[in-house]
């Protein structure tokens, strides 16, 4: 027991330092404004779960994920949570010189990996491949996925003749390969299209995906899902630290906003609900270290309630700033507006709550 608290106590120590350093790069652009990549290479973050072999840090994805709460509060415009899922993609495939140099230099900052996947819920590839004698081609079309307009590398999961699942690496510019912005309420994120049409692709960019018995699509998609419910809970920490803040030092009527009981009604309930949508964003993000076979059902609770609560919490945060919130200039609605993409981003609570439903249903009577 107690070697296990030592351990625990160490990687706290670790996350703390880590948390510090990301905040200090991340705040030093304004909210929206574009992150340079190169700022994100210098800390070595997009190789931290890349094993050393690879010349990555050989972390887990617990680390990834103090960052990816930094960068949500501090609303950060970078494709860096593409790459971290990328990089969960690239573990499912299978080894070879295309994939294992993709790794590499994804580590070392030479690449920007992005997977071509909606920004909706996947159940099946959204790529088929075609093998004749004019070679190898890929044809398919993804919308509204995040990043695909920064990525050097596109990688797209497609079906092949055999039924087999494959992951496809191909350049952005390549013939056949299309991708184009598209426009988004969220100021601070990047999203676009990208369309393949009869592709020409080499057979040594065409990977098998997937471990004996697992789906690669499932446990990418989960993976997403949880990388947006750690950034909805970054936001909105930021979101009510901000608006406790305000209320401390706006006064009306003489006295401070916060000292009315509305107000610190407001907070505290905002509070609570941050505190339970830490704990589940937690569960979450031990669970994909772990790997567990039920990762899914705590994926979809941090989704489903978190993204809901940072909603709630963006938008008290407005209204508590008063009439100056509602202004372009304060920023606050920045807040709101990513945590209203991240709501409906991979399925919206609504629909993970179904899910849920549903196995509960189906698990209740089984002896």
């Amino acid at each position: 027991m107690t070697g296990q608290l030592a351990r625990a106590s160490e990687f706290a120590e670790l996350h703390d330092e880590l948390r510090t350093v990301a905040r200090n790069i991340l705040t030093a652009t304004a909210p929206g404004t574009v992150r340079e990549w190169s700022a994100i290479v210098a800390a070595d973050w997009p190789g931290l779960e890349i094993g050393s072999e690879f010349d990555g840090a050989g972390v887990t994805f617990a680390e990834v994920a103090v960052v990816l709460r930094e960068m949500g509060r501090a609303l950060t415009r970078s494709p860096y949570a593409s790459v971290a899922v990328a990089v969960a993609a690239l573990a499912h495939a299978e080894p070879g010189p295309g994939r294992d140099g993709l790794l590499r230099d994804t580590a070392t900052g030479g690449a920007v990996p992005v997977l071509a996947m909606s920004g909706s819920t996947a159940d099946n590839p959204p790529f088929t491949i075609s093998r004749g004698s004019g070679g190898t081609s890929l044809t398919g079309t993804t919308e509204f996925t995040a990043d695909i307009t920064a990525a050097t590398t596109v990688m797209l999961p497609a079906r092949d003749t055999d039924g087999a699942t494959v992951l496809v690496a191909t350049r952005p510019e390549a013939p056949g390969i299309s991708v184009a912005a598209q426009p988004c309420l969220d100021t601070t994120r990047d999203f676009g299209t990208l369309s393949a049409e009869a592709a020409v692709v080499g057979d040594d960019a065409v990977w098998r995906w997937g471990r004996a018995g697992a789906d690669p699509l499932a446990a990418v998609a989960r993976r997403r899902t949880v990388a947006t419910a750690i950034d909805s809970l970054g936001l909105a920490e930021a979101a009510l630290e901000t608006t406790v803040e305000h209320v401390r030092t706006r006064a009306q009527f003489g006295r401070p906003v916060g000292s009315f009981q509305a107000v610190k009604h407001a907070c505290a309930d905002m509070l609570v609900s941050l505190r339970i949508a830490g704990q589940l964003v937690d569960a979450a993000v031990t669970a994909e270290v772990r790997d567990d076979p039920d990762a899914w059902i705590a994926a979809a609770r941090a989704k489903s309630y978190t993204c809901a609560a940072a909603v709630d919490i963006a938008g008290k945060a407005v209204q508590l700033h008063g009439g100056m919130g509602y202004t372009w200039e304060s920023g606050i609605h920045r807040y709101l507006e990513r945590a209203t993409l991240n709501r409906s981003l991979y399925g919206s609570p609504t629909q993970h709550r179904a899910e849920l439903a549903a196995r509960y249903r189906d698990t209740a009577f089984t002896p």
